[in-house]
């Protein structure tokens, strides 16, 4: 195991001898004698084996390995004081890791003002972003395994806050069959046709949601692939008007209207998992994503 020569210590030293231009005003700062600021900078030296700082006058100056020296040491002893904070902060019950399930039926372009509004305040934490669909997002929140979730449906016994809402449209290609039909098309109709659907991503998926009854299935990982399949004139799918709204309008994809139910709409919560037990730095980005919605936020486009 790797031995280190040198200290923190050291290396602050340094910094400060540069910053404050010279030992006098660094060893005033420090509150320390300009004879130990010396000595440590001269130790410093001895066991690098190179020589960071010229005296000319009565100034220091940094040499080019110096330079170079310096620079990576402010790397190092910002890792230290953030590794120090770290400790702190879960001393005090702030989270070392935040764990946040967002259903991927959330347009996620709200999302990352409201991280971006964290992330100075977020002292450290590591964020894990899980992406989750239908029995997958509800297992984060019965399952407790996600710190929080953003979901467009409410387990039974959970409360939440909205933060968004959308529309799924049932789309196709053009060319498509289905797309030549006029007026509402009959449920009898559609279920004669294949169907793209998004894999659920839970371990034990249950189908109790969203129109399921075609008597073929293709099923795909992202919304990505299945509108690959779509413009390849492949069967139709429910989409999220965020994902489609823009194909819809140049005309590369067509919008379904299906008797009973053009469009599904949905509302997006914010939901606290285990509200109990919920950290402060859960908290915050709940709170966070609360302020930055569009329902709280005006000037967040929906």
């Amino acid at each position: 195991m790797y031995r280190a020569k040198t200290t923190i210590e050291q290396w602050r030293i340094l910094q400060a001898v540069v910053d404050f231009g010279g030992y006098a005003h660094a060893a005033n700062k420090l509150n320390k004698s300009q004879s130990s600021l010396n000595h440590a900078v001269a130790k410093l030296q001895d066991q690098l084996g190179v020589k960071l700082l010229e005296v000319k006058g009565r100034k220091a100056f940094l040499t080019a390995a110096g330079e170079v020296m310096l620079r990576r040491s402010r790397h190092l002893s910002q890792n230290v004081q953030d590794l120090e904070e770290l400790a702190g902060n879960i001393n005090q019950d702030w989270e070392p890791e935040i764990t946040i399930a967002v259903d991927l039926a959330y347009p996620k372009k709200l999302l990352y003002p409201a991280l971006k509004a964290f992330y100075p305040e977020s002292r450290g934490s590591r964020l894990r972003i899980i992406e989750t669909v239908l029995t997958g997002t509800e297992e984060a929140i019965t399952q407790g395994w996600a710190d929080l979730a953003i979901s467009p449906m409410m387990p039974k016994g959970f409360l939440g806050e909205p933060i968004a809402e959308c529309a799924l449209y049932p789309v196709c290609h053009p060319d498509h069959e289905l797309a030549s039909l006029t007026g509402p098309i009959d449920l009898n109709d559609l279920q004669q046709h294949l169907q793209l659907v998004i894999k659920d991503t839970s371990s034990s998926p249950s189908e109790k949601q969203g129109w399921l009854k075609s008597e073929q299935r293709w099923t795909v990982s992202t919304f990505e692939t299945a509108v690959d399949l779509l413009l390849e004139n492949i069967g139709f799918c429910w989409l999220p008007e965020f994902i489609v709204d823009h194909l819809i309008e140049r005309k590369i994809l067509h919008r379904l209207p299906i008797k009973g139910s053009s469009f599904r709409p949905l509302i997006c919560y914010v939901i606290k998992p285990k509200p109990d037990s919920c950290g402060p730095g859960s908290n915050l980005l709940y709170k966070t994503l609360i302020n930055q919605s569009p329902f709280n936020n005006p000037l967040v486009q929906k």
